[in-house]
């Protein structure tokens, strides 16, 4: 996809990801913050290829897919297929202790949400952009 371009092309990008930086030191909430970007990117994109709609409904679209209950439908299909590092970064995500979260979805939809979050800034900081997609292609199962 297109935004695989943009991530590419980021300056710096190619020379950190190149040094297979270690990402189990950096702090869950931080590589979570950095994989919400990472979704939001990834399904706006894929809204705006697949639908001719105003903004409005991409944006219901978009809450439909990016809140936490889909989020952790996502990680219900690939949880199997992850990887012992990939389960570790998942589970330092889930584990985080959370101040505050969304009354709108459950404690264990954030957690959850929250770890596939984490994982996917992990991968992205480590350059397995492909990993990324091959995890994101699920949204199209749901």
């Amino acid at each position: 996809m297109r935004w695989t371009y943009l991530i590419k092309n980021i300056v710096g990008f190619n020379e950190k990801c190149s040094q297979k930086l270690n990402c189990f030191n950096l702090n869950p909430l931080k590589l979570a913050f950095l994989g919400d970007a990472v979704f939001e990117l990834y399904i706006r994109e894929r809204l705006i290829f697949k639908y001719d709609e105003k903004l409005g409904n991409l944006n219901k679209r978009k809450n439909e897919l990016a809140c936490c209950k889909g989020q952790s439908q996502i990680l219900d299909m690939i949880f199997s297929s992850l990887t012992e590092d990939e389960t570790k970064v998942y589970k330092k995500g889930c584990n985080v202790k959370i101040k505050n979260f969304s009354k709108k979805s459950s404690i264990i939809d954030y957690r959850r949400a929250t770890g596939l979050e984490c994982l996917l800034g992990y991968l992205y900081i480590n350059g397995n952009i492909e990993r990324i997609e091959q995890i994101l292609e699920k949204i199209h199962e749901l």
